[in-house]
């Protein structure tokens, strides 16, 4: 997934997504040759037209879906393309739709202008782009599309929190002081998930998290956990392991590191659901934050959700596995859709995977979570995760790049605001 993914969610340029988009770009140009018969099976043409989601009123096509694997092939993107190409289609058919009540748009000149800094990235000009994803059957109106709903997105998040992303100077004082040795943090947190599988379930969430957020001692946020949370943690009052706060998604670090002892953040949404985060104790480390944390990891599907016999086959996996490559050799007829292996900022992480990925070292695994129709037992792995030590930057830069987190971690909520919400229904395999 990674960059290749995030085109279509970022809400403003970030360090993190254009380095990862140079990188890549090398590969890409050199792969682009090698590739062009690599193209997506061609869609019968009694079933291009066949829906296979529906969000809300807009229906994805079994052409776009197709259409949208073979410029992931094209673009070299890692991971299951077919799971991908429905994950982007699905998001972009709710920013789309975000898009259009809040009255945003983009003109044809700025399409223009987004496609030509993608493919500039691989040092092409876009009829070269388009020439080279149409000999692998990609239309000129899927990379158009592409583009055009990461701009519309973009202009919703910037409209709606535009005024409120105010970086004062005390901010920027603290962040260049966190960059000193002796300044990173650790926090010892415990968690509450609460379902939010559709929109009554979150309305009563948020409310039922806005009533935990006022708690502030230990003993009663963890008797609220062993009462309301569907967390496996539940059965240890909440309690989370030691944790780098670098290591945590932004929008969950800005609330905690602020916290005292006992007190809870505001209503965190995550897929599914709304958590809320109570700070035990926070512990400075002898180390600079990181600029930047990526983490590789993955996600092995195993059928049955919790029961017995999933729990104990995630055991002898857990035994067996030493780290990520031995997952597809240990787990008898695993396919691409069953295993997820993506390497991201922890910024683009799922909210959930980022918190149980946070509390792993590097061939640890997590078997706290679920897929969310819960008939999938997740077997979470974290492969790697790297940090991209601090550099110098002047305050105005350091003043944007916080800006950017910011919209970063509101467009991420906002985005879970918007599935938990949405009705989604799946046509595939039907």
């Amino acid at each position: 997934m990674g960059s290749f993914r995030q085109l279509n969610k970022q809400s403003a340029p970030r360090k993190s997504t254009a380095s990862a988009w140079t990188s890549a770009a090398s590969g890409v140009v050199l792969g682009l040759v090698s590739l062009l018969g690599l193209g997506a099976s061609p869609v019968h043409a009694q079933n291009l037209f066949a829906p296979v989601k529906k969000v809300n009123d807009r229906v994805i096509t079994a052409y776009e879906l197709e259409q949208r694997v073979a410029f992931l092939t094209v673009l070299r993107a890692p991971g299951n393309l077919r799971e991908l190409a429905i994950e982007q289609l699905t998001d972009e058919a709710l920013q789309q739709q975000a898009a259009d009540t809040a009255g945003v748009s983009v003109t044809a000149e700025e399409v223009l202008a987004g496609m030509s800094e993608f493919t500039g990235r691989f040092n092409l000009e876009v009829e070269a782009f388009n020439n080279i994803i149409a000999q692998s059957g990609v239309a000129p109106e899927t990379f158009r599309d592409f583009v055009s709903h990461g701009l519309a997105w973009r202009g919703v998040v910037r409209a709606r929190w535009r005024g409120r992303v105010n970086i004062t100077d005390d901010e920027i004082d603290r962040q260049l002081s966190l960059t000193a040795p002796g300044q990173n943090v650790r926090v010892l947190l415990s968690e509450i998930i609460l379902p939010a599988r559709n929109p009554e379930e979150l309305q009563s969430a948020n409310l039922r998290a806005s009533e935990l957020s006022k708690i502030t001692t230990l003993g009663a946020f963890a008797t609220a956990a062993r009462s309301v949370s569907v967390a496996p943690s539940r059965k240890v009052s909440g309690r989370m392991n030691w944790i780098d706060a670098a290591d945590l998604p932004p929008a969950i670090v800005a609330q905690v590191v602020a916290l005292a002892p006992g007190h809870v953040t505001e209503p965190v949404p995550v897929k599914n659901g709304v958590a809320v985060f109570q700070l035990r104790a926070i512990e400075e480390l002898d180390r600079p934050i990181p600029a930047d944390v990526t983490v590789t990891y993955s996600a092995l599907m195993i059928p049955g959700g919790r029961s017995a016999e999933a729990l104990a086959q995630a055991a002898e996996l857990r035994a067996k596995a030493d780290g990520c490559n031995d997952l597809f050799g240990l787990f008898p007829g695993s396919t691409e859709a069953q295993i997820r292996h993506q390497s991201l900022p922890i910024g683009e992480l799922p909210t959930r995977y980022a918190v149980e990925l946070a509390q792993l070292d590097e061939g640890e695994v997590s078997t706290a979570l679920t897929t969310e129709n819960g008939q999938n037992l997740v077997f979470l792995m974290l492969c790697s995760r790297s940090r991209d030590l601090p550099e110098e930057v002047s305050r105005d830069q350091l003043r944007v790049r916080l800006q950017n987190q910011r919209l970063q971690a509101y467009s991420t909520a906002y985005l879970e605001e918007l599935r938990a919400a949405a009705f989604i229904e799946d046509y595939r395999g039907q």
